[in-house]
């Protein structure tokens, strides 16, 4: 009978999620790009360098020149991380909470003193070697999240790393007017999403409140970019192509499963002037609906970029339903971009534009 007791107890603990969820549905990419965050995330025809592995493997065949990129870094946080970690103003406080952020007590208590915000904070590391047709790479990334309505309800975490070898491989056909392409992940995967009572300590069992495991995942990109004025181009990328599934389970037990999701993209290129880029890009993610709880108006992601002599970029975008924007500045050596972007952080189902979470992203790469 306490057998019996234990594994009901195991098996609860294992699907009594938190609310506080991942945005999974209408940001499916495993890491994701300052350059297209600022796009709205609408990105799919642009992608034309090593990000093309996440976004549409079929931009390898527009990658000018090779890049080895050793120093790859995503930084990402939002208004709530930064209000509770701003210290009160003072600079070296703030300096020691950025430390507690990353401990449950810590990030518990930074909350405790500023309740009612989510906090969120991404970084993504993904070293590689890309030419046209190829990348080479591998990926890391690590989000927490963590809410905190008041102080008499549940403190919510929610925690996904994702690290794995990365390859990805393109072709085109007919001079160009048709790429296709394909990249397989050897992805890892562990996470925890849990809450505490407002009596309970912030105690977390690592057999039991992670969950982990290992997949081959495989996105597919097609792109076809017809000759004429502005260069219309149409795009699809088929995510998790292979239908996955976890493997080598760990601790808790498998991961959520990653639902195999089919995007579509158009985009137009006027020309501007000699030394002047333009693009615009239209998106919509997850045509097939498995994510049912995301209303249409989430999927629809528009962008513009504007870039000058390809050494300077100034990009609006509207995603999630809201506005993103950034810079950003490149060579054969250097990136860097600083991206501000929102998403929909309502709890309601089909919610759209009740609940802003405004984000900020510097990225920077170099290389050669």
């Amino acid at each position: 009978m306490a057998k019996l007791l234990n594994i009901l107890i195991l098996l609860f603990s294992m699907n009594a999620h938190a609310i506080l969820d991942f945005e999974d549905a209408t940001t499916p990419e495993l890491i994701t790009s300052a350059r297209a965050k600022a796009m709205g995330n609408a990105y799919m025809s642009k992608v034309d360098d090593s990000w093309s592995a996440f976004y549409n493997p079929a931009g390898l065949g527009t990658v000018r020149g090779v890049q080895f990129h050793l120093g790859n870094v995503h930084l990402e946080t939002n208004n709530g991380f930064l209000d509770i970690t701003g210290g009160n103003g003072n600079f070296l406080n703030s300096t020691g909470d950025y430390t507690d952020a990353f401990t449950a007590d810590g990030l518990r208590s930074l909350h405790a003193d500023s309740p009612g915000r989510i906090s969120h904070a991404r970084i993504n590391l993904f070293p590689n070697i890309t030419f046209r047709g190829f990348t080479l790479g591998y990926m890391y990334s690590q989000q927490n999240r963590a809410r905190l309505k008041s102080i008499d309800d549940d403190f919510e975490i929610a925690e996904r790393t994702d690290s794995g070898p990365v390859m990805a491989l393109n072709l085109s056909l007919f001079g160009g007017i048709i790429k296709i392409g394909a990249t397989g992940i050897l992805l890892t995967r562990r996470q925890i999403q849990k809450d505490f009572t407002s009596v309970e300590s912030t105690n977390i069992d690592e057999q039991v409140d992670y969950r982990k495991g290992t997949m081959t995942h495989v996105t597919a990109g097609m792109r076809i970019t017809l000759p004429f004025f502005m260069l219309p181009t149409l795009s699809v990328v088929h995510r998790n192509s292979s239908q996955g599934q976890w493997y080598d389970e760990e601790l808790g037990g498998a991961p959520d499963e990653i639902p195999q999701t089919t995007d579509v993209g158009f985009s137009l290129e006027p020309i501007a002037a000699r030394n002047l880029r333009m693009h615009f890009e239209v998106n919509y993610k997850d045509i097939g609906d498995q994510y049912d709880t995301v209303g249409t108006n989430r999927k629809i992601m528009g962008g513009m970029e504007i870039g000058w002599k390809r050494m300077f970029f100034f990009r609006l975008g509207y995603g999630d339903g809201w506005g993103s924007g950034g810079i950003g500045v490149r060579n054969e050596q250097f990136i860097f971009d600083l991206t501000t972007y929102a998403i929909e952080a309502s709890e309601k189902e089909n919610a759209f534009r009740e609940d802003e979470d405004r984000r900020y992203i510097m990225s920077f790469s170099s290389g050669f």
